[in-house]
């Protein structure tokens, strides 16, 4: 992870590979942003029209590289776009901070030391700035020569052969002012923990399947206090645990269902997360066709952010209770797996006809969901990549949230909104159910076609104990980057939905939440 530091230290007199600076859409062309006034004096106060001469126009994301002026210890000034200049004695929102430290972060991959001078208004600004700043410097490269044969550890996770950025210091910071301390902190549990989730995702499926993935949460429970508890395939038969087992059961890999339970002394309330965790999916007997399996080892995101999340929330000390279930399975055909018009027995005593077997996530969180109500939480919220319905519906940079209660549907999304995650509001249509009616059992997995996600959610309400608070989060288009980096978010795993956990358990620790 790339260090950071908070300085008072002028841009000028500072040792740095780089300066960044940040550098607004203005409506007669790119402005200065506030932090860099002294970078702007050094160039006679011309800055803006040399970037302009240079084609910079201050959007979102736009990098620009120059040299630094004549007595800067940093020989380079890198000006970061921010985007739109915001109206007077107005600042520049969260997002625009961490996009454009994020970008910047990227860019700057083999660097040593880089000064950002961006806009610090107040105390969170700085843990806007580092927020982007630790997610931007990230990639994954376990698995290339490169950083096989690296001496520096800190090489491995780069992307193109450079080590990510190692140190950051935030100019205007303030050191000794607990606020600004604390919110690099945060800033520092919450990216640690997201871009753990993101190396999950990216793990290739021969080395992460169920077992390893229940492996690294025991590890990860260990070391920050967690309570930890593992159900292999013999508790989960014991258990009764058929949509877990149903789904694992063509599989040389056995299924598990991860409990992590972090419990703070002065909670009065608690949550619980539920993830999705199929470790590869290939559709089973319903088998994907080529085109449509090749990233299929992101299909356990949601298990990820949820344990990242309780990680998080544990390492922040936060005063609620928080419950993480992960539901782990590979789907996968063989002469054991289960069949399209096999009926399954799921944990809850209701049973389930199985149309088709890749839509097995709905499956395994059926399961999870009824285990996470026997302990009766103030609310539960279901992270998964669950529907393709859901891409088409939102694109793949939003995810989508069902509820079972309109006014905590808002609170979620409220939270989304300021954790800079971009979510929307969908329905749970009653008039959908019906599609699921089977003959043979309970319900079946699938129904109509056409609002395949709402379906979805209307599956999973089934496995909801009574008068439990629940949400659904489809994190289907978000959470697997397949084009480029973009902001602080990396091509593979991005580590969707932790900061909206992350954010809610703050929020029923204030007592704020909906």
């Amino acid at each position: 992870m790339t260090a950071l530091t908070l300085s008072t230290a002028a841009a000028p007199g500072l040792r740095a590979d780089a300066i960044v600076i940040g550098v607004a859409k203005g409506a007669d062309g790119p402005s200065v942003a506030p932090g860099a006034e002294a970078v702007d004096k050094a160039y006679d106060g011309r800055l803006a029209g040399v970037l302009e001469t240079l084609g910079a126009s201050g959007s979102e994301g736009e990098v620009t590289k120059l040299p630094a002026p004549s007595g800067f210890k940093a020989p380079v000034v890198v000006a970061v776009g921010l985007g739109a200049e915001p109206e007077k004695d107005a600042g520049f929102d969260p997002e625009s901070l961490r996009r454009a430290a994020g970008a910047a972060a990227r860019a700057l991959a083999g660097a040593k030391k880089a000064a950002f001078a961006l806009p610090l208004a107040e105390a969170a600004d700085a843990g806007f700035v580092a927020e982007g700043v630790l997610l931007g410097a990230y990639s994954f490269d376990a698995y290339k020569e490169s950083a096989k044969d690296a001496k520096d550890a800190k090489a491995k996770g780069n992307g193109n052969g450079k080590a990510p950025l190692a140190e950051a210091a935030l100019l205007g910071g303030k050191p000794r002012d607990k606020a600004y301390k604390a919110a690099l902190e945060r800033a520092a549990a919450v990216a640690e923990e997201l871009n753990r989730a993101r190396d999950l995702v990216n793990t290739p499926p021969n080395d992460l399947n169920p077992e390893a993935f229940a492996a690294v949460a025991q590890a990860a429970a260990k070391e920050h206090g967690i309570k930890v508890q593992v159900l292999d395939e013999k508790a989960l038969t014991k258990g009764g645990y058929g949509g877990i087992l149903g789904v694992g059961a063509g599989s040389a890999s056995g299924p598990r269902l991860v409990k992590l339970s972090y419990t703070s002394p002065k909670a009065t309330k608690s949550l619980a997360f539920v993830g999705k965790g199929i470790t590869y999916d290939s559709g089973g007997i319903s088998l994907k066709p080529a085109g449509h399996n090749e990233t299929m080892k992101c299909d356990m995101a949601g298990a990820a952010a949820v344990f990242a999340a309780v990680v998080a929330a544990a390492r922040l000390g936060l005063e609620v209770n928080v419950t993480g279930w992960l539901a782990l399975a590979e789907n996968m055909p063989s002469g054991s797996a289960t069949r399209p018009g096999d009926v399954l027995r799921m944990y809850s005593g209701k049973t389930v006809e199985v149309l088709n077997t890749d839509a097995e996530g709905r499956l395994v969180l059926a399961d999870a969901l009824w285990a996470a109500s026997q302990d009766k939480p103030d609310a539960i919220i279901d992270v998964a990549t669950l529907t393709g319905a859901m891409m088409l519906a939102l694109g793949s940079r939003t995810y989508g949230i069902m509820a079972n209660d309109d006014a905590f549907r808002s609170a979620v999304h409220e939270a989304a909104e300021e954790a800079g995650e971009p979510a929307w509001p969908m329905p749970l249509p009653e008039h959908l159910r019906k599609g699921m009616d089977s003959p043979t059992a309970d319900i079946a997995n699938m129904g109509e076609r056409m609002g395949g996600g709402l379906v979805a959610g209307l599956f999973l309400r089934e496995f909801v104990g009574e008068g439990i608070t629940w949400a659904h989060l489809d994190i289907a288009g978000p959470a697997f980057n397949e084009g480029g980096p973009f902001g602080y978010t990396p091509k593979g795993g991005t580590g969707t939905a932790v900061r909206t956990l992350v954010r809610v358990a703050e929020l029923a620790a204030a007592g704020e939440l909906g």
